[in-house]
C-alpha cells in the first residue's frame, strides 16, 4: 500500500468497476425495469375498466369481457381468473394463482401445454376484490422482459467478474511500466548522489510525459554538473590566486623581521600593504559576485535613465582612455529607461569599460552604443583590442579566469564575472563576440 502505483491501480480498478455496474445497471433500468412498470400500470387500467364492469353490468357481462380480452388480438397474451366468496372458479386461464390476496404487482408462472409442448409465459398479475368478496386476477405476459431481466442478472455477472480480472490485469501492467520509469529516475538518482554526475536517465524516445520528465531531469543534471565544476575551477583559481599574494605577504613580514636599516622596512612594509590590499580585493569581489548571485546585494529596482548612465560612465572613464592615447565614440540613443539598481548596472558599465581602456592598445578606440529594439534594450562595448579567442569567450566569465595573453597584467579575473552576475540579477543576457579587431560585449535586457 506505500507504492502510488499499486493505489493508483487500486483506484483505477475501483473507479472501472463502478462505471461498468452503473452502465449495467442504467441499461437495466431501461431494459427492464421501465417495460415491467409500464405493463404494470397497463394492467392496473384494465383491472379498473373490468371492475366498472362487473359493479355496472353484472357479473356475466364481467365474464364475456373477460373471455373477449383472452381471445382478442395483442401484443402480449392475456391472463386472468375469476374466482367466486366461497372458492368457485368463474373462469380462468391462470394455470394456479397464490392462496392469498395479491397485494400490488406480481409475477406469476403461466406456463401452457400443447401437444406435449411446454409454452413459457410470465404473467404479471394485479388482484382487485370485487363487491361481493369474488376475487379479480387479471394479468399481461411478460416473458420477454423476464427473459431479459435473467439475461442482464447472469451476463451482467459474468462481464464484470471478468471486467474485473481485466482491469486488475490492466492496472498491474500499468503499474508495472509506471514503476520502471520511475526505477529509472531512482536508480539514476542514487547514482548521482554517489557522486556520478556524467549519469543520465534514460529516454524511450516514445515523447511521453516521463520522456519529457527525463529530458528536463537531464537539463537539470546538465546544469549541475557544470554547476559543481565551476565551483571546482573556482575553488582550484581561488586557491592559486591566495597563494601567490599570501606567499609574497610571507616573505615581506619574514625580510621586515630581519631588516637592518629604516628604508628596507619601509619597502618592504609597503610591499606587504600591497599584497594585503590585493588580497582583501580579491575577498571583496567574491563576497560581492556571491551576494549579488544570491540576491542578497539587491536593492530593487527603479526606472534608470540608461542614456544618463552611459553617459556618466563614458565621463568616467574619459581621462584613463586619453592617458593611453584612445577615443571613446559613444552612439546613445536618447531616452532609454530600465528597471534596475542603478548602483549595480553602473558598476557592470563601469567594469566592461575599464577592460576596454585596459586591453584596447595604445591609440585605440573604445565604441560605446546604446538603442532599442522590439521592446529590448541594447547596450555594445567595443575596442580595438586583440580579441578573445571564441574557445574563452563564456569562460571569461568565470571567477579568475584569465587569458594566457594578460595573466601578467594587473588584476583579479574577477570583472567579467562581476557583470556577468549583475546582468542575470536584471534577467539579461551578456554576449561576448568579435568586434573584428577586438572585444565586442552586448548586453540585452
Amino acid at each position: 500500500m506505500r507504492s502510488l502505483t499499486f493505489r493508483l491501480g487500486l483506484i483505477y480498478v475501483a473507479l472501472f468497476l463502478t462505471s461498468l455496474a452503473l452502465l449495467f445497471g442504467t441499461a437495466w433500468w431501461i431494459g427492464v425495469h421501465r417495460p415491467l412498470t409500464a405493463e404494470a400500470d397497463r394492467v392496473r387500467a384494465e383491472a379498473a375498466a373490468l371492475v366498472r364492469i362487473d359493479a355496472t353490468q353484472g357479473r356475466a357481462a364481467l365474464i364475456g369481457a373477460l373471455d373477449r380480452r383472452r381471445e382478442g388480438a395483442g401484443k402480449t397474451r392475456a391472463f386472468h381468473a375469476l374466482v367466486g366468496s366461497g372458492g368457485v372458479v368463474a373462469t380462468a386461464n391462470l394455470p394456479s394463482w397464490p392462496r392469498e390476496q395479491i397485494a400490488g404487482w406480481q409475477l406469476l408462472e403461466a406456463d401452457l401445454y400443447f401437444e406435449g409442448q411446454e409454452i413459457d409465459f410470465e404473467a404479471l398479475v394485479v388482484e382487485r376484490r370485487l363487491a361481493d368478496g369474488a376475487r379479480l386476477i387479471v394479468g399481461r405476459d411478460v416473458e420477454e422482459i423476464d427473459d431479459r431481466d435473467e439475461m442482464f442478472t447472469l451476463n451482467s455477472a459474468w462481464m464484470i467478474a471478468i471486467a474485473a480480472l481485466l482491469a486488475v490485469g490492466g492496472s498491474l501492467a500499468m503499474g508495472a511500466a509506471i514503476s520502471r520509469r520511475i526505477d529509472a529516475v531512482t536508480r539514476t538518482a542514487r547514482r548521482v548522489m554517489a557522486g556520478s554526475l556524467t549519469e543520465r536517465i534514460p529516454l524511450r524516445g516514445t515523447g511521453d510525459d516521463f520522456d519529457e520528465l527525463a529530458e528536463t531531469l537531464n537539463l537539470m543534471l546538465g546544469r549541475i554538473e557544470e554547476s559543481v565544476e565551476s565551483v571546482r575551477r573556482v575553488s582550484d583559481n581561488v586557491a592559486h590566486e591566495l597563494r601567490t599574494p599570501l606567499a609574497r605577504l610571507h616573505a615581506d613580514l619574514d625580510e621586515l623581521r630581519t631588516a637592518d636599516n629604516d628604508a628596507e622596512r619601509e619597502r618592504l612594509a609597503e610591499q606587504a600593504v600591497a599584497e594585503a590590499e590585493r588580497l582583501q580585493a580579491i575577498f571583496d569581489a567574491l563576497l560581492r559576485i556571491a551576494r549579488i548571485e544570491s540576491g542578497r546585494h539587491f536593492a530593487g529596482t527603479k526606472p534608470v535613465d540608461l542614456s544618463l548612465l552611459l553617459a556618466d560612465a563614458v565621463e568616467l572613464h574619459g581621462p584613463d582612455a586619453e592617458d593611453h592615447a584612445q577615443t571613446i565614440a559613444a552612439r546613445i540613443a536618447p531616452g532609454l529607461t530600465i528597471e534596475a539598481d542603478r548602483n549595480l548596472l553602473f558598476q557592470a558599465i563601469s567594469n566592461l569599460l575599464d577592460n576596454a581602456v585596459k586591453y584596447g592598445g595604445e591609440g585605440g578606440s573604445i565604441g560605446v552604443e546604446a538603442d532599442a529594439v522590439d521592446g529590448r534594450i541594447r547596450v555594445a562595448i567595443s575596442d580595438r583590442g586583440p580579441g578573445i579567442a571564441p574557445a574563452y569567450r563564456e569562460r571569461v566569465k568565470e571567477r579568475f579566469f584569465r587569458l594566457p595573453e594578460t595573466a601578467g597584467r594587473p588584476g583579479t579575473g574577477l570583472g567579467l564575472a562581476l557583470v556577468a552576475a549583475i546582468v542575470a540579477l536584471h534577467k539579461g543576457s551578456m554576449e561576448i563576440g568579435d568586434a573584428a579587431p577586438g572585444t565586442k560585449v552586448v548586453l540585452t535586457f
